[in-house]
């Protein structure tokens, strides 16, 4: 027997029985849709009142935080009037002030409900003050929610707040079913929300059921005059609906095979609008997902070699400051989908915020940008920091997160910032760009204390200049320069006179002032190419490449004038101090470093003994006669 028969046979022998059944079924259906809908229009009312509520809530809390901040409420004195004051001029139902649950002062109407909170500890206070506030009374939230057909019943404990039903009083209203009031049937819901004291407050919604009732008998005369019909035309439209649902059954067969063999371009033909016709577009619709689904999957395969990439790049460029920024933007702009992005750095304390690295066009868009930037600086007198800026226009959001911490001013260092056209970011896009945020800030850190590290291994910390061994290794890149390409090398070998008894006279503390001022003087007089260092004590080293005698001494005679010029005030404050320095100026050509070395220390302990406070060159006889290293 073919399904087409099949499919008659089981229409023409079981059409009555079955509709018989779907009579009764279907009275017993309305029956529980009108309950239904009188359960939805109760639930639709605690729905309402629940808002209203809540949005009275928000607003009251505002204006509690707004009467804390008044300082005319820490006088106990002066209390009660104040607040009454505060709470008239803000148009308050209600307000009290309570401290470790005693009222310290009560205004306003006692049926208030929707109270806000905001609490405040004051300086030498264990326990913070509450200050609860409200603008809404139970009979104005009532009659709000109140309809012909609906009625509110505000309730503290046994304490009936408002009603706009009658004779409510004493009756059992249940937390969700059916009640009778007054000879009235209604559905009611009960909700529980926060008031004023420790007693909730509880509010049921009663929805009329007597237009349900009406309803009800409508649908059971349509539901039966649905049935009669339909039996009459059933056996008529047996062998149609047997033909037509054999064809369109086919037709799903077919696509079936068509998904299966991975073929998404032949969807299914739909006409009408029954139930096929919808299983046909929902056919349709799961085809169009699982080729979209495919297309996302080949991207998601893309961007996991793109992290992949991303992975290599950041421990290539672990110590390149710029990379790590382009490698943190185009990280974000891409993880949230955006549009466009660019990352600001301040350079100093005192600058503005600079951009470093863009990603994407800004055109259109600076405005909104720099006001989600702004966000992110302090806010208002309150020195408020924001971690997040965000802005959202017509058709474009943007969102600047913060890189690290405020300054002592309230200056963010720095902003990474995107942009997105079409839809604005979700909780879950801030706090992915809040994750990239920091992890750029902690991988910048770790560049700069990197750098810190590196500096002081090769820089004398009193001075600034580069220490004894760090003298030691330029020296000898630059011997081995000579001896491969023969050009001169001049040394200059400074030493301050009759340091020892600055020392002694004045104490270690204005020596250090003098040793500052020296180095800062050798440094001054240095060309880009040279390389000043403290050689050790108050000994100092200024290495010159490509320079021979002359050029040499003619930069150590500029020094020495400088430092004889220096008027270095005493810690004490009294008076100034006068410096002065002997120098000994070697150069080379022939690539030793300890004979160059040898050479100006000779040249520097003859201009001691010659006087101090003068400049001597090494002498030829001595110049360039030490071996090799």
């Amino acid at each position: 027997m073919s399904f087409r028969t099949r499919l008659t046979s089981f229409f023409v022998l079981i059409v009555i029985v079955p509709m018989v059944a779907i009579g009764v079924l279907g009275f017993r259906l309305i029956s529980d849709s009108e309950q239904g809908k009188a359960d939805a229009r109760a639930g639709g009312l605690a729905s309402a009142a629940a808002s209203v509520y809540q949005s009275a809530v928000a607003q009251a809390r505002a204006d509690a935080a707004a009467v804390a901040r008044d300082p005319g409420l820490q006088s106990a004195a002066k209390r009660r009037g104040r607040l009454a004051a505060l709470a008239s001029s803000a148009g308050l139902a209600r307000a009290t002030v309570t401290r470790g649950g005693v009222t310290l002062a009560a205004v306003g109407d006692s049926t208030a409900i929707a109270p806000g909170v905001a609490r405040v500890r004051r300086s030498g206070q264990d326990t913070p003050v509450s200050i609860a506030v409200s603008e809404l009374t139970a009979a104005q939230y009532a009659n709000q929610l109140a309809s012909q057909d609906a009625g509110v019943v505000v309730r503290q404990g046994s304490r009936t707040l408002a009603a706009t039903v009658p004779a409510t009083q004493g009756v059992l209203l249940p937390t969700k079913g059916t009640v009778h009031v007054g000879g009235d049937g209604y559905r009611a819901v009960t909700l529980e929300f926060p008031g004023f004291g420790s007693s909730p407050v509880a509010v049921t919604v009663l929805s009329n059921l007597s237009a349900t009732n009406a309803s009800l008998r409508s649908s059971r005369t349509v539901a039966i005059g649905f049935i009669i019909g339909f039996l009459l035309l059933a056996l008529a439209f047996a062998l149609v609906a047997s033909r037509a649902l054999q064809a369109q059954l086919g037709g799903f067969l077919q696509a079936a095979r068509r998904l299966g063999a991975g073929d998404f371009s032949s969807p299914i033909k739909t006409r009408g609008h029954d139930e096929f016709a919808a299983l046909g577009e929902e056919f349709n619709n799961m085809s169009t997902q699982l080729a979209h689904r495919l297309d996302e999957l080949s991207q998601e395969r893309a961007r996991l070699r793109e992290s992949i990439s991303r992975i290599g790049q950041t421990f290539a460029a672990n110590l390149d400051r710029q990379a790590l920024l382009e490698l943190a933007l185009k990280t974000a702009v891409d993880a949230v989908q955006g549009s466009c992005g660019r990352l600001s750095i301040r350079p100093s304390e005192a600058e503005p915020l600079v951009e470093t690295a863009r990603e994407g066009s800004f055109e259109g868009l600076a405005v909104a940008v720099s006001a989600a930037e702004r966000e992110v600086e302090l806010e208002g007198a309150g020195l408020c920091q924001r971690e997040f800026g965000d802005e959202t226009t017509d058709h474009v959001s943007v969102l600047a997160a913060s890189l690290g911490p405020a300054d002592a001013d309230g200056r963010a260092p720095g902003a990474l910032t995107v942009a997105r056209r079409g839809r604005p970011f979700s909780d879950d896009d801030r706090e992915l760009v809040r994750s990239l945020a920091r992890q750029a800030t902690l991988a910048l850190e770790n560049v700069e204390l990197h750098l810190q590290v590196s500096r002081q291994a090769v820089t004398d910390e009193l001075t600034g200049l580069a220490n004894h061994g760090r003298f030691q290794e330029v020296l000898g890149f630059e011997m081995e320069q000579v001896r491969r390409y023969q050009y001169p090398v001049g040394l200059i070998m400074l030493d301050i006179d009759n340091f020892k008894s600055i020392n002694d006279t004045y104490g270690h503390q204005q020596g250090d002032v003098v040793l500052r001022h020296v180095a800062r003087i050798v440094r001054e007089n240095s060309r880009d190419a040279d390389s000043p260092a403290r050689y050790g004590g108050e000994e100092m080293a200024l290495i010159l490449p490509h320079t021979d005698m002359e050029g040499s001494h003619a930069i150590a005679e500029r020094v020495r004038t400088a430092i004889a010029g220096l008027r270095i005030s005493r810690l004490d404050g009294q008076g100034t101090l006068r410096i002065t320095a002997s120098v000994g100026v070697a150069a080379s050509s022939e690539g030793f470093k300890d004979g160059l070395i040898a050479d100006a220390d000779a040249a520097l302990y003859e201009a001691k003994r010659g006087g101090k406070n003068r400049t001597v060159r090494a002498s030829p006889r001595t110049a360039n006669v030490s071996g090799p290293e």
